[in-house]
């Protein structure tokens, strides 16, 4: 059994001056944080009964101060698509400006582990291994969005400018609507928060089997590798600000806007197999291969494709079609609007790799009168015996030939996506109809390259 224990102490401080005024005033803050780690690592069983076990596990806190960029108050201006609940006089799109905001606080992680490795003693070669892991972040630094933002800040009478305690504001011009409607939201400040939380879990599994030709008792004509792994998301919860409940978003398509994470399959797993070539021929440099990766399939952006006519937001797989519209059903046409929830196919690409090193036995020593066979120097003693010295180098440098550039150099020869599949459709984004956080529109395409060892 081996247990291992490390501890980092960390701190964070900062002074800045008034900005975002008057969103932010001056402030000086100063963050400690002492943060563990444990790991157990136990082969519970001898290897000469059923083969090698063993069990692993870990607990881990992290800390992480918030960057440059997230204190900075300069910031970016986007134009997002909204739904004003307050007033009908607000364009689809609006301005919305992201800050940085000085007084952030670091994030913090609590994560464990738990797994097993296993080499069975009747299938020579093979090793599984699984292990659970569960992450829970806190204080995840991120932005509200403009939406959340407006529907969270209802705005009082006569006020053109509403400021959240937050830092965020929603600025509106004057309305027109004579029933004193508020009037149209024309710009929405959004800083850094320290407003998320987050907790992910989920399975990773691995199995690798290696194939050695001279356990059949002939020549030796090299080794296939094998290896299969993945990972299995169990569950990803997210809590946007601190008085919202979590909600799940695994198996979700999520837009590049969002900077926590990627989108969530369940499963993605990659399958490789490997030849080497039989050690001390001329194919001992050889390794070629070929490796598929896949993709699952997940829910598309439902939220907005799919909606109720209520003004409820329903679950992002659910309804699978649209309800009946009860403006229709008045009318005595009562039917659907053609609108389904969908999913983004799952994605599976192809990749064939090939190198050669070459590898040239060293050239034997020149003998140099005066030098020993083991580089030491023979000197005659007084007494006439010979005493071996060892010289200050015995270097040998050399580029003269062909064998020595050759020599520990690397060819690579590789072709990605070689069926040429393109990425799955995704209606939920817009800007490109496909999910530029998994996939690529590269399209096949080969490569080469050179590597050389001195």
């Amino acid at each position: 059994m081996e247990v291992d224990f490390a501890e980092r102490e960390q701190w964070f401080s900062q002074n800045t001056s008034a900005v975002l005024t008057p969103s932010i005033a001056a402030a000086h803050t100063t963050y400690n944080a002492q943060k563990p780690k444990v790991s157990v690592r136990w082969q519970p069983v001898d290897p000469k009964y059923i083969g090698a076990v063993t069990l692993r596990g870990s607990y881990t806190e992290a800390f992480h101060a918030p960057t440059l960029l997230e204190l900075n108050p300069a910031g970016s201006q986007n134009f997002p698509l909204v739904v004003d609940p307050f007033s009908t006089q607000t364009e689809n799109q609006v301005e919305e400006r992201i800050s940085g905001n000085p007084l952030l606080h670091p994030e913090t992680a609590y994560e464990w582990t738990y797994g097993i490795v296993y080499s069975p003693k009747w299938i020579k070669g093979l090793t599984v291994s699984a292990d659970w892991w569960h992450i829970d972040l806190r204080d995840i630094v991120a932005t509200l969005g403009a939406q959340e933002i407006i529907s969270t800040t209802r705005p009082p009478n006569g006020a053109s400018t509403i400021l959240n305690p937050n830092g965020s504001e929603v600025v509106r011009s004057a309305g027109s609507d004579p029933t004193g409607e508020p009037g149209p939201v024309t710009l929405v400040l959004d800083p850094n928060q320290n407003i998320s939380g987050a907790i992910f879990e989920g399975l990773d599994y691995e199995a690798i089997y290696i194939l050695d030709s001279t356990i059949f008792g002939g020549a030796n004509w090299g080794r296939l590798t094998t290896t299969i792994n993945g990972t299995w998301l169990s569950r990803a919860e997210l809590q946007p600000s601190p008085g919202q409940k979590r909600f799940g978003i695994a198996g979700e398509f999520l837009s590049t806007s969002f900077t926590l994470t990627s989108s969530l399959p369940r499963n993605r797993a990659n399958i490789s197999i490997f030849y080497d070539g039989p050690a001390d021929t001329w194919m001992g440099g050889l390794d070629v291969g070929a490796v598929v990766h896949w993709i699952s399939q997940y829910e598309d952006d439902n939220i907005d494709l799919v909606g109720t006519y209520d003004g409820g937001t329903p679950k992002p797989q659910t309804p699978r079609t649209v309800p009946a519209n009860p403006d229709t059903i008045a009318a005595g046409t009562a039917g659907f609007d053609g609108a389904h929830a969908r999913k983004v196919t799952d994605w599976t690409t192809l990749d064939l790799i090939l190198n050669y090193t070459f590898n040239y036995a060293p050239p034997a020593p020149a003998p140099v009168p005066g030098y020993a066979k083991d580089g030491g120097k023979n000197v005659a003693m007084k007494d006439g015996k010979e005493k071996n010295v060892v010289p200050v180098s015995t270097a040998e440098y050399g580029c003269h030939n062909w064998e020595w550039w050759l020599n520990n150099t690397t060819v690579t020869l590789g072709m990605q996506n070689v069926l040429d599949q393109d990425p799955p459709f995704v209606a939920g984004n817009f800007e490109n109809g496909y999910d530029e956080s998994l996939t690529t529109i590269k399209g096949r395409f080969w490569y080469v390259g050179i590597k050389k060892r001195f």
